[in-house]
């Protein structure tokens, strides 16, 4: 069964929903958004948490107003409503343009709707219900809204975590083809891209892995068990504290700054690694050489790679290619 209905909300409340389907790679084949396979994500995953919340909630500020001898039990109850509508879901920027979305809903989704559409509204629409529902979710940190739209996923790494098991998925964002097997150690966040990653080790390899959570598909926990090693785990532990999207090993590079690329250093903060010695203009760090790589090809001619001699012909080779681009673009 297939329905559709008419969400009105604010036009930044859409935008935001877009940038989190595209944070979280919701496309179709053609390339474009999939803002409606996100949103019916949201609402089967999200619909019992947020239920429970308002449940919990409600129940809490009753207990409040029915202490107060003057109000009846009754009347505590629809202040109580009134107050969940109009003060804590209605957290919507109405300064700004409206809009409104065409949801289509089927299987799962639909069903959670029709239990909205028959048992929740009381006094809302059922557009004011799931507009206040997509505001919630909208409230919570990002790695936070990513676990939310991955549930099923997340739940399998951690049983997996749990009881030991090799687990096997395929990877959105993974040069190999195919199915990957791992042994699951443990989830991490990055704290500059709020993103959330799953560290573990090479179950036919010995390799230390990290892949992130939103892009893994096929999930599966086998029934193939694990000796998790301390020494592994020590390792992938100190790789989720400093740099859970490289579970490479680290090298110790040395880069020259000007006056500008040291401000730039404070300035750039997604995936900026930790300086571990200054002396003077000259940098220190003991990190990942692809994530140093990455980070300062943003700087150009602020910040140069003295050592080691991989990192300085790397970044020469990027910006030498850039300059050679540009110039045959110049001479057409």
């Amino acid at each position: 069964m297939t329905e559709k209905y008419k969400i009105y909300l604010s036009e930044d409340t859409k935008m935001r929903l877009i940038n989190d389907a595209e944070l979280f790679e919701f496309y179709r084949n053609d390339g474009s958004v999939n803002l409606n396979g996100f949103l019916k994500e949201l609402i089967v995953n999200y619909f019992e948490q947020y239920r429970k919340d308002n449940d919990e909630l409600l129940n809490n500020m009753l207990e409040e107003l029915t202490s107060v001898k003057s109000l009846k039990s009754k009347e505590a109850s629809v202040l109580a409503e009134k107050i969940i509508t109009t003060y804590i879901n209605n957290r919507e920027n109405t300064s700004g343009k409206s809009s409104v979305i065409t949801l289509t809903v089927s299987g799962e989704s639909y069903n959670i709707v029709q239990i909205i559409e028959n048992n929740l509204l009381k006094d809302n629409s059922l557009s004011g219900y799931i507009k206040d529902m997509f505001l919630s979710y909208l409230s919570i940190p990002r790695n936070k809204r990513e676990e939310i739209i991955f549930r099923q996923t997340y739940d399998a790494i951690n049983k997996a975590i749990a009881e030991n098991k090799v687990l096997s998925f395929t990877s959105t964002n993974s040069s190999k083809q195919g199915t990957i097997y791992v042994e699951p150690y443990l989830i991490a966040t990055s704290k500059e891209e709020q993103f959330s990653y799953l560290l573990c080790h090479g179950h036919k390899y010995d390799l230390d892995h990290t892949f992130r959570i939103s892009r893994l598909r096929n999930v599966f926990i086998t029934s193939d068990e694990f000796v998790r090693s301390k020494k592994t785990e020590e390792r992938l532990t100190q790789v989720g504290i400093r740099h859970p999207h490289s579970a490479s090993s680290d090298i110790h590079a040395v880069i020259q700054m000007t006056e500008r690329g040291k401000q730039m250093y404070k300035m750039i903060v997604k995936n900026r690694p930790a300086v571990t010695e200054i002396k003077g203009d000259r940098y220190h760090f003991d990190w990942p050489q692809q994530q140093l790589e990455d980070y300062f090809r943003r700087f150009g001619k602020e910040a140069i790679a003295l050592r080691p001699k991989s990192l300085k012909t790397k970044l020469q080779k990027y910006f030498s290619d850039a300059a050679e681009a540009y110039s045959d673009k110049a001479s057409r």
